[in-house]
């Protein structure tokens, strides 16, 4: 049995690809009005026929994930020289991390409907880039003899710092999108200082005399 080749792939593939990246690019204008586009209201904003999308997108969640910031799953210190400092490195990561928020705002509000949707439709945010992001932070804690659980705290610093907690800040408490970011970083540098003052606590009970 021969194996049916992609769409994209075959025939004229420079064409297909300026078609896929004009519909991205207006996937991602409607997206920042405020509209979460079906692959019909796209084709139809395109001029091209429902047909010829759905040949790009098979769905909704298709398209969305492709218009989704394309940031992959890399680290968000400085590939060169990060400090070995965890809160200094966890303010670089914060600090980036708010970026992409700001400059992707609408399609990750998407993204967040999208996995909040009755359909239980597959977000990207469901990815767990940001996890990784926050472990790679905190990694010099992976390397003492504390046995701190870094993926769990990263767990924490995403709850409490991701486009969830942005959204309920300035949507329902009413902050400002630069108090919303202020508040969320206070709350990472927190998260962070409580665990490190209670790993630290631990260690100086292990070592009084007769804790043992």
């Amino acid at each position: 049995m021969i194996p049916s080749i992609p769409y994209e792939a075959s025939g004229r593939t420079r064409q297909k690809q300026r078609t896929r990246a004009a519909l991205v690019e207006l996937t991602r204008r409607l997206m920042a009005e405020g509209i979460t586009p079906s692959v019909d209201m796209v084709a139809e904003h395109a001029a091209v026929s429902r047909t010829t999308a759905y040949r790009y997108f098979p769905n909704q969640n298709a398209l969305l994930a492709a218009a989704f910031p394309d940031i992959g799953a890399r680290g968000l210190l400085p590939p060169s020289a990060p400090p070995a400092d965890v809160v200094a490195r966890l303010d670089l990561v914060l600090t980036e991390h708010f970026r992409i928020i700001r400059d992707w705002e609408p399609q990750l509000r998407a993204a967040l409907r999208l996995a909040l949707s009755p359909e239980r439709h597959e977000s990207p945010l469901r990815a767990g880039r940001a996890i990784d992001w926050f472990q790679d932070a905190l990694a010099p804690l992976g390397g003492d003899d504390r046995g701190v659980d870094v993926r769990a705290l990263a767990i924490q610093l995403r709850a409490a710092c991701g486009i969830e907690a942005y959204v309920w800040l300035v949507d329902v408490a009413r902050l400002t999108p630069n108090d919303a970011m202020a508040m969320m970083r206070s709350s990472g540098h927190a998260i962070l200082s409580a665990h490190l003052g209670a790993d630290s606590r631990r260690l100086a009970d292990a070592g009084e005399p007769g804790s043992g």
